[in-house]
Formats: structure tokens, C-alpha cells, sequence
């Protein structure tokens, strides 16, 4: 048992109009970024609880670091139409809050509309705890967890509140759920177990898989005659068991496990407090927003969220170009262009353009962390169109890469572009960029591309045991859009053969 411690210019024209009133606020604590336009005091109050909502997570699974030297960007948006029209492309989605990760790193979206009629902390707090709690899991509990525990332990963890004294109460009841787990036709534990949520069929079928995931989740961790079960059965899939047979040696009869989740649903649900008040945190600084940076920020989030949709992102790309027009001294400004081009298929992007907005960038601050990242994938680029094979024009390529490692050696991008600047040269990375990759998984180890980067390299070292489970935390998630079994399959192949292969270069988009 674990243990309890819009249009799109016409809102930027108006930022125009008065760009020395920054509307946007920035939040640093020690475990996020938060972004806001709420006012200084409604986002103090907002980091403050998610802050402790960290401290609280810190304490039941015995994580003895204060906060995160790679710290998790958090933006909020006014209302949740704002997040699904981002998330999807439609204000009418039924997506309120969304974490992801991808080569700009991990972020998260929620918002501040407090719509809850429901006791416990507000829906959009829960949404975000679920979305934190995955990334949260993923940075500290480092090994393979099924599908169902994965949803569960984050819906689990997403009721978390405070009682008047600023213990944490764990384990609350998953109202949102109860229309699923008391009204919609129960989903058997077998199916559970052994399906993934992509596997659902329906909004009702989903979020029924959600509910009994939650469900489930809670009977192990509260039912006495079960404790210990869930270590025994997360052990047994990590030494290799069959899930199957690791289920019905943890839980025993699966049947009978159905019939006890069904009466768990109608008793009382207990939780859990922790023994002492979790602390709030003091170390909460509020700045606003430079005018550049207030400037271009909703185009930033448009940017970083339209990637699957090539017409959201030319549109964004076509906004910053007439922002730019405007602005042209925004710095800002400039590196958002670039990241757009750079975003677009690479049959249709400006690559002059790009590199133009790079220069304008990068003369006015030169140390620019992602902007020399960007210069030096571009110029690795250019290079292996062009089949160049002179060893010094490679170095001089990836020099702007090692600038930006240098000034912020804590931003895992730069590391992990070093190492793939040997790939994309097809070339053996050198043991400075191994050991950037491995920095890189440390700081960044919820990111499924930079892990599944790392398993294979470790699988060409011929450590194919490390290698093996930490493709099985990938091929496990249900985020990965089913990349990690063909993953997995690889390393076992190469492990088989008694032979380690090279690892890939990323294709030209930048995507693993």
C-alpha cells in the first residue's frame, strides 16, 4: 500500500495599442511557470495551492527535493472553451484542461473560470491536478505502469483538498464520475485491466473506463484485504509477467475482484489526511510580462497547440508575420516566427524566412536559448540536404547549440538537439552529447520522445535491461499514440540478435 505523506489580429492589434500595459503575469515557484492574466492576487492564491497540491504529492511518495530544477509551464486561459478551442481546434470540444510534451518540453493549459457545483476543489482544479499527477508520475515513479493505473492514479490524486488547518486530504470521491459508475452500464474489471482508453467507443464507454479506473485505483489503496496488492502487481509487470497472469496473481480471481468493485461503489468511501499541514509556500514571485514578450504570448500558445493542424498553423505562422511587420523590433516576436516556420511541413515552410527572423533574434540577445537551438537544427538541416560531409562545417553547424546549453544548462532542449546533431550528421555522438542525453532524460524524464531517444541509445550500448524497461514506460502509456510497442519490439529485436543498431536521426519536422 503506498503510504500517506480572437479574430486572432484583431486581439493583437489591441495589445498593440497599449504595449506598455502587459496584461499577462508570470508566476515562478519552485515546481512551475504559471502564466496568467488574472490579477496579482488571484494567481499568488492559484500558484500558492498548486504549489502545495506538489508539496503534497512530495510527501506521499517520499520525494525529498524541495522543487524542479526543470520547472512545468503553465498557462492559463480565461475559460474552458478557450483551452478546447486550443486543444482542438473547437470551442465546443469537451477538453477543459490538457498537459503535453513535446521538443518545446512539457507544458500544461487550464483556466479560471470557477464553474463547480460540485463539493471539493473547482472541476477545472481537478483537471489540472489529473494533468499534473501524469506528469508527476512519469518524472518520479519511474517505472512501467498499465494503461488503467496510469488514468486512475491521476483521478485519484486530482481530488486532492485542504482541510482548515492545511492538511491534505487524499482520496476524496471522484464526483465527476458518479453519472458513469452509478448510471451508465458498468464496465467489467477484466476489461478494464487489459484495454486501453483508446480502445473506448464512446464519450459514455470513456468516461465509464475512467470512473472504474478511479474506482479500482481507490479500493486498492483503502481496502485492507487488498493491501499491498497494486506493488505486487506493478513488480511483477515490470520483471516481465504476463499482465494476465500478474493480474490474477496480485488480485486473484478477476471475477470476484469485479464483484468487489461493484459493492466498493456503494459503500462509504473513506480518505486519508496527511499527519502535519502541508506548508504553502512563500517562495511565489509575480512579475508581469515584458511589452515583447506580453506582445506575442497568445500567439505563442496558438502556436505551440496547432501542430497536428497544418491550416491552424499557417494561420498562425501568417499572424506573426503580420504582427512582425509591425513589430519589427520584437524579439520576441522574431523567434515565434521562426518556430512557426520551422513547425510547418517541410515541403511548404520559408526556410529564408526563418533564418532571417533567427538573425533579427539573435542579434538583439544573443545567448537566446531556443533561438540558437533553432538556428543550429536549421543549419544541421541545410547541411544533410545537401549531403556535406566535411567534419568542421558539422561543428561549426552545431555551434549555436552549445551556446544555448551554455546559457541555461538546465533547459534539457539544448541537450537533447546536441545529441542529435551527431545523428543527423550520421555520425557517432560524441561522449559529451551521450552524457547531454542522459542530463537531458534526468531533468526531462516525463517527455516520451527524449525517453524513447534514451532507450535506444541505451539499447546501441548494449544495456538492453534499462533499455527494455523504459520502453515498456512508453509502450504502457496510454499518451503515446502507440509509438511505444513499436519501440519496445526494436529493443527486444536488437537484444535478441545480440547486436546493438544505430539509432535514427528525427525526421526533418523535428518529431521523433
Amino acid at each position: 500500500m503506498i503510504r500517506i505523506r480572437v479574430t486572432m489580429v484583431a486581439a493583437i492589434l489591441a495589445v498593440i495599442a497599449t504595449p506598455a500595459h502587459a496584461k499577462w503575469l508570470r508566476a515562478d515557484t519552485e515546481s512551475f511557470i504559471i502564466y496568467s492574466e488574472s490579477n496579482e492576487k488571484q494567481l499568488r492564491e492559484f500558484a500558492a495551492n498548486l504549489q502545495r497540491f506538489d508539496t503534497t504529492l512530495r510527501v506521499v511518495f517520499n520525494v525529498a527535493a524541495k522543487g524542479e530544477e526543470s520547472r512545468l509551464p503553465i498557462y492559463l486561459l480565461p475559460g474552458r472553451d478557450d483551452v478546447a478551442r486550443l486543444a482542438t481546434g473547437s470551442r465546443s470540444a469537451p477538453v477543459s484542461g490538457f498537459y503535453r510534451q513535446d521538443r518545446d518540453g512539457s507544458f500544461a493549459l487550464s483556466h479560471r473560470q470557477n464553474d463547480g457545483t460540485l463539493p471539493g476543489t473547482s472541476p477545472a482544479q481537478q483537471v489540472l491536478f489529473h494533468e499534473y499527477s501524469h506528469h508527476f508520475m512519469k518524472r518520479h515513479l519511474r517505472v512501467a505502469f498499465p494503461g488503467w493505473f496510469i488514468e486512475g492514479f491521476a483521478e485519484y490524486y486530482s481530488t486532492v483538498d485542504f482541510d482548515k488547518e492545511g492538511r491534505a486530504m487524499v482520496g476524496q470521491p471522484a464526483h465527476r464520475r458518479a453519472y458513469g459508475l452509478l448510471m451508465l452500464p458498468k464496465m467489467p474489471a477484466e476489461r478494464v485491466l487489459f484495454e486501453p482508453p483508446s480502445a473506448m467507443r464512446s464519450r459514455g464507454q470513456t468516461d465509464v473506463y475512467y470512473g472504474r479506473s478511479w474506482l479500482l485505483t481507490h479500493m486498492l489503496f483503502h481496502d485492507p484485504a487488498r493491501a499491498n496488492q497494486i506493488n505486487a502487481y506493478t513488480n511483477a509487470i515490470n520483471a516481465g509477467t504476463e499482465p494476465r497472469k500478474a493480474a490474477t496473481d496480485a488480485f486473484g480471481d478477476l471475477a470476484q475482484l469485479d464483484k468487489d468493485l461493484n459493492r466498493y461503489v456503494e459503500g462509504r468511501l473513506s480518505y486519508r489526511t496527511t499527519r502535519d499541514p502541508v506548508p504553502v509556500s512563500t517562495a511565489i514571485k509575480i512579475t508581469p510580462l515584458s511589452a515583447d514578450e506580453d506582445a506575442v504570448m497568445m500567439l505563442r500558445i496558438e502556436r505551440m497547440n496547432a501542430r497536428a493542424d497544418q491550416a491552424r498553423l499557417t494561420k498562425v505562422r501568417d499572424d506573426l508575420r503580420a504582427l512582425a511587420a509591425k513589430l519589427p523590433a520584437n524579439p520576441d516576436l522574431q523567434y515565434e516566427l521562426a518556430a512557426a516556420e520551422w513547425d510547418i511541413a517541410p515541403a511548404t515552410r520559408d526556410l529564408t524566412a526563418m533564418r532571417a527572423a533567427l538573425d533579427k533574434l539573435l542579434a538583439a540577445r544573443p545567448e537566446h536559448v531556443r533561438g540558437n537551438v533553432l538556428l543550429g537544427q536549421l543549419q544541421l538541416h541545410q547541411l544533410r540536404q545537401k549531403g556535406e560531409t566535411d567534419p568542421a562545417a558539422w561543428k561549426a553547424a552545431r555551434r549555436p547549440i552549445q551556446i544555448a546549453n551554455r546559457a541555461d544548462p538546465n533547459d534539457p532542449i539544448p541537450l537533447h538537439a546536441y545529441f542529435q546533431s551527431f545523428l543527423t550528421e550520421r555520425t557517432r555522438p560524441s561522449d559529451m552529447a551521450i552524457k547531454g542525453l542522459e542530463r537531458a532524460f534526468a531533468l526531462t524524464p516525463e517527455n516520451l520522445n527524449l525517453r524513447s531517444a534514451y532507450a535506444v541509445w541505451l539499447a546501441h550500448l548494449g544495456r538492453f535491461e534499462p533499455a527494455i524497461n523504459l520502453a515498456k514506460t512508453v509502450a504502457f502509456d496510454p499518451h503515446d499514440n502507440g509509438r511505444g510497442d513499436a519501440l519496445l519490439k526494436r529493443i527486444e529485436t536488437m537484444r535478441d540478435r545480440g547486436a546493438a543498431a544505430a539509432p535514427e536521426a528525427e525526421d526533418d519536422d523535428g518529431e521523433g
